[in-house]
């Protein structure tokens, strides 16, 4: 996901987004504890994906709050 694609998004979107994320994270960890995770990469993508989404969504809360 690119900041483009996100600042399209409604934040109900936004926030559905981030729980879905913050599942697969929890997810990828557990893998990872358990040595069953494949794609370590996926791990760190899933971070910066979540912190562009929080940034977003905060963006977003300012731009209202004006």
């Amino acid at each position: 996901m690119d900041a483009k694609e996100l600042k399209t998004k409604t934040p109900d979107q936004l926030r559905d987004s981030l729980v879905q994320l913050k599942k697969e994270a929890f997810n990828l960890r557990f893998q990872a504890a358990t040595n069953q995770l494949e794609n370590t990469a996926r791990m760190r993508a899933v971070r910066r994906d979540v912190a562009r989404i929080k940034t977003v969504l905060g963006q977003k809360a300012a731009e209202a709050a004006k």
